[in-house]
């Protein structure tokens, strides 16, 4: 398979039955310390409300839930009914449960949504696992999240070198809408005003 320049792939427009959101260890007791953690809830319900309204697979992951917690109540209240992915390792492609859930739910997709945290551990790992396995990767850099504005930075750089393009949560929204006259614009219009 012929790899793509990353201007190539930022030239690919996203098309709604290509993508598929991926909610990365959004927890309890790893979000407090979390840098501008406000801004990645609010901008991963933003995603999880576009992916609801416009029918795409979600699949969310845990960090050693029984010692970190679970997904925050904020975020858990717009996953789809089945359970997070638990996982030890920090790359999401590593976990079996993962692997297996990303297959069966983003069956014919080729483009993964990431949000998360922490954005130079997990996300960032998860996206090169992503890349290797021939997934096209968008990053919403502000539904992303690390302790350190320092370690958020350093995790986006290099999921840009690596090719994954570096976006963020009204880009991707807009995008995947297409245009103002839609239902589903109508639909997501409230959250977009709040």
């Amino acid at each position: 398979m012929e790899m793509k320049t990353t201007t190539e792939t930022a030239r690919q427009r996203l098309r709604r039955q290509d993508c598929a959101l991926v909610v990365i260890d959004i927890q309890e007791k790893l979000l407090p310390p979390i840098h501008t953690r406000e801004r990645l809830v609010r901008n991963a319900q933003l995603l999880l409300r576009l992916a609801q309204i416009l029918d795409l697979p979600i699949v969310a992951t845990t960090q050693y839930a029984r010692g970190l917690g679970g997904v925050v109540p904020e975020i858990a209240s717009l996953l789809p009914s089945q359970a997070a992915s638990d996982k030890l390792e920090f790359s999401c492609f590593s976990n079996h449960g993962f692997s297996g859930a990303i297959k069966d739910c983003a069956k014919n997709r080729n483009t993964l949504l990431l949000c998360g945290m922490e954005t130079h551990i997990c996300v960032m790992q998860t996206a090169l696992g992503a890349l290797d396995a021939g997934y096209l990767v968008h990053v919403a850099a502000d539904a992303v999240g690390s302790r350190s504005e320092f370690n958020w930075k350093i995790g986006l750089e290099r999921m840009r070198e690596a090719g994954a393009l570096i976006s963020s949560t009204e880009t991707i929204i807009y995008e995947l809408l297409g245009g103002s006259g839609t239902p589903e614009f109508k639909q997501m219009l409230p959250y977009l005003k709040q």
